[in-house]
């Protein structure tokens, strides 16, 4: 049998619902809220809506309510929401005739979705920032290991000589698509949904796009339905971060494995090193570790975002209100908090050159190479050059002969027992073969590991990140103009003079 509780609202219903939803849109959405007030009080104005008399009154109230600061509207049992609590401090000070005409033209719902779309963009346009720095760290380190030689890996085995800064490149590539991807986030997100009213639009004379001008938004959600039932902005966060979380974790990966002592590759600075509690020798790594586990969280809450998106009705629901604040507002955080943390251990970063240009070699990962040269300097076909260098390797490794240990004679040797095949390349032409700086230097097309080819790719992600870094310049400008519009527009109702 049903047992009635009460009134509204039912203690664990306001403990577990209420609470924290009105916690986090104190949050992160009191200075959205107060600049939409403004905003409508504004452009109820100048659409001939409300009087004068009205909007100096709404306006005065709304700067003694924006200058009291978020503490002055605390949760109260029975206030359902942050909206009521400041609905509520307007009418106290405006009065109901007044105070009440602020809610003209507009909803809880088509607010709640423009609330939701300035709070986000603000987060979006700081990860935006910190991308942008990671790749300028990642870019200067680089370029001071343009000539640094290192193994390359495929399969995770040593595969090919190449350079530090070819991997850096590498990496920077899909960094650089990851901002397009935030951008594209942005972008999507910054579209005002206000004049939507509830679902259908409202039938007072209302100027959408003075809306939108004056919150900075750089254009109107032109289906009144999609303003408060579309999540693509939610979910085109999500997706940027989750591709991000992918590149990141790659990247950590390899980190890990050269900051080991097997690898030797890395050092990374002791101001990210923990030490062993019983074992003194030991230098931990941890900041990767903590980088690794954060770039999983990111991705968890990214992953979050898409499955409490993906079953709901076209529709304003609390699943893409209240419900998705902490994984969405939290996801944006958590990658902030990574791009600048990644920034530091890049900056300070040490790399041990010797030991990774003997690695270069090792494995015998020059023999592609020596293959090549089998081609162009014997004219032999590639697939026979292929067996001829394999059998080489095989009878290296089955007598312990080591890259160095390899001759122009043994070579000629096998190529005889093993394929009927006379050779004639010089002890020269064979070392220059093996060499993996010449190597390096022989892969000069666009993109290759050569010092002269990486550096023209580190110039073009150069000037992708200035410019990346000019459309945020040129955006958070945007965004003041519109703040100073707003404002100039606030002081010039205040100052008019009844006529």
């Amino acid at each position: 049998m049903a047992k009635p509780s009460g009134s509204f609202p039912h203690p664990l219903y306001e403990k577990f619902v209420l609470k924290p939803a009105y916690q986090d849109a104190t949050e992160y959405y009191y200075e959205p809220m107060m600049a939409a007030n403004f905003a409508h009080a504004v452009m109820l104005y100048r659409c001939h809506v409300i009087s004068l008399d009205n909007a100096r009154t709404l306006l005065t109230a709304l700067r003694q309510v924006e200058d009291s600061g978020a503490d002055h509207v605390v949760y109260r049992s029975g206030v359902e929401d942050l909206f009521f609590a400041v609905e509520g401090r307007i009418l106290n000070i405006a009065g109901s005739a007044f105070g009440g005409n602020l809610q003209l033209a507009r909803s809880r719902n088509d607010l709640g979705y423009a609330l939701t779309r300035l709070a986000l963009r603000s987060l979006i346009l700081e990860a935006s920032q910190h991308v942008i720095a990671l790749r300028h760290s990642l870019r200067q380190f680089a370029v001071e290991h343009l000539e640094t030689l290192m193994p390359g890996y495929t399969h995770t085995q040593p595969a090919q000589p190449t350079t530090m800064a070819h991997y850096i490149a590498g990496m920077l590539s899909l960094l650089e698509r990851d901002s397009e991807r935030l951008r594209f986030a942005h972008d999507t997100n910054n579209q005002s949904p206000l004049g939507a009213a509830a679902l259908t639009g409202t039938g007072f004379p209302i100027d959408r796009s003075l809306s939108a001008r004056l919150l900075g938004f750089d254009s109107v959600q032109l289906s009144s339905y999609a303003s408060i039932g579309a999540c693509d902005n939610l979910t085109d966060v999500a997706n940027a971060l989750s591709s991000l979380g992918v590149n990141l974790s790659r990247f950590t990966h390899d980190m890990l494995f050269w900051a080991t002592q097997e690898s030797g590759a890395i050092r990374i600075d002791d101001s990210f090193i923990q030490i062993s509690s019983i074992m003194p020798q030991k230098r931990n790594p941890v900041v990767l570790e903590h980088l690794r586990a954060r770039i999983s969280r990111m991705m968890a809450m990214a992953s979050g975002i898409i499955a409490q998106c993906h079953n709901i009705p076209f529709g304003d629901t609390q699943d893409i209100e209240d419900e998705i604040l902490p994984l969405l507002f939290g996801s944006l955080e958590t990658a902030s908090d990574i791009f600048q943390l990644y920034s530091a251990v890049i900056e300070t970063l040490q790399v041990n050159v010797y030991h990774l240009r003997e690695r270069a070699i090792a494995g015998f990962t020059t023999v592609t190479e020596l293959a090549d040269t089998l081609v162009r300097q014997c004219k032999l076909p590639f697939r026979e050059a292929h067996g001829i260098v394999s059998a080489l390797v095989t009878h290296a490794m089955e007598n312990d002969l080591a890259p160095h240990d390899l001759s122009a004679g043994l070579l000629r040797e096998i190529a005889k027992v093993e394929f009927d095949r006379d050779l004639e390349l010089s002890e020269a032409m064979l070392q220059a073969a093996l060499d993996p700086h010449a190597f390096v230097e022989a892969r000069s097309l666009p993109g290759g590991a050569a010092p002269g080819a990486t550096a023209q790719v580190l110039e073009a992600q150069g000037r992708g990140i200035k410019q990346d870094a000019q459309w945020l310049d040129a955006t958070r400008g945007k965004i003041a103009d519109a703040q100073s519009f707003l404002r100039s527009e606030i002081d010039d109702i205040l100052a008019t003079s009844a006529g």
